[in-house]
């Protein structure tokens, strides 16, 4: 069972945290990755994990809001059989505290950066028939969280996103769902901490846990599970669904 021998999967934010976490886990199951991160660094350790383990990856240092380095790159890899949309960027903030830079950056990143995968994918997908796209949403796309103006809208956006393509395309042989997870604990969410929390880190960290009604964060591992359900044939009936991964949050809190 899922088994991606011979496919060819792009993993934005493919560096770091949930991204990497996918990345592994579809070469893990034979897929090539193609781990796509602007930090060099990152990028490449990662790839270099995968091959030590014998398995197939290629780094490549791409900014997704620069459509035309998008397109470049897509370009060169050729074959696209999954696309992971994972690259993204939070913000702490109301509408009132939110600047226009602020809103800008988010949007460049979350909402533009999916569009230009989305744009750079689909061709070639259509062209062979084929493809599966698996967008990484949140769950603000469901419910009101404090202080997270910007960060609800771009994570909406990649949601009514995923809906739509899954509709323009679903007799193309496209498939194209999303996941929204709850929190995850990542190195971003530490460092996210660290920034906006000083001195309080510890006290953060255990408030954010328990807003899970679970009363934890999710792992990584367990996001790359999903997805690499809804990248692999045996997920093949499914498309235009967003799947909440939250510990009960949406359902069972209050």
């Amino acid at each position: 069972m899922f088994n991606l021998e011979n496919k060819h999967a792009i993993i934005t934010g493919g560096g770091s945290g949930i991204g990497k976490a996918i990345a592994e886990l579809l070469a893990a199951q034979g897929a090539h990755a193609h781990i796509v991160d602007l930090n060099a660094e990152n990028a490449n350790q990662t790839a270099k994990e995968i091959t030590g383990k014998q398995g197939k990856a290629t780094a490549h240092i791409c900014d997704v809001s620069d459509q035309g380095a998008v397109k470049k790159m897509f370009s060169e890899i050729k074959t696209i059989d999954i696309l992971v949309n994972s690259a993204g960027i939070s913000h702490v903030g109301n509408v009132e505290t939110t600047t226009e830079q602020d809103f800008d950056k988010i949007f460049k990143v979350n909402v533009k950066g999916v569009y230009n995968c989305l744009y750079a994918a689909v061709p070639i997908m259509k062209a062979a028939k084929a493809g599966v796209i698996v967008n990484i949403a949140s769950i603000a796309n469901h419910v009101g969280l404090v202080d997270r103006f910007a960060y609800s809208m771009s994570k909406g956006a990649v949601f009514a996103m995923t809906l739509s393509v899954a509709r323009d395309y679903l007799h193309e042989g496209i498939r194209c769902n999303s996941i929204s997870p709850a929190r995850v604990h990542t190195p971003f969410v530490d460092g996210f901490i660290a920034k906006n929390y000083p001195g309080k880190e510890k006290e953060m960290f255990d408030k954010l846990s328990k807003s899970q009604p679970i009363g934890r964060m999710a792992r990584t591992t367990e996001i790359a599970s999903l997805a690499l359900y809804l990248c692999s044939e045996e997920s093949s009936f499914i498309t235009g669904m967003d799947y909440p991964i939250d510990g009960g949050f949406l359902t069972l809190n209050g």
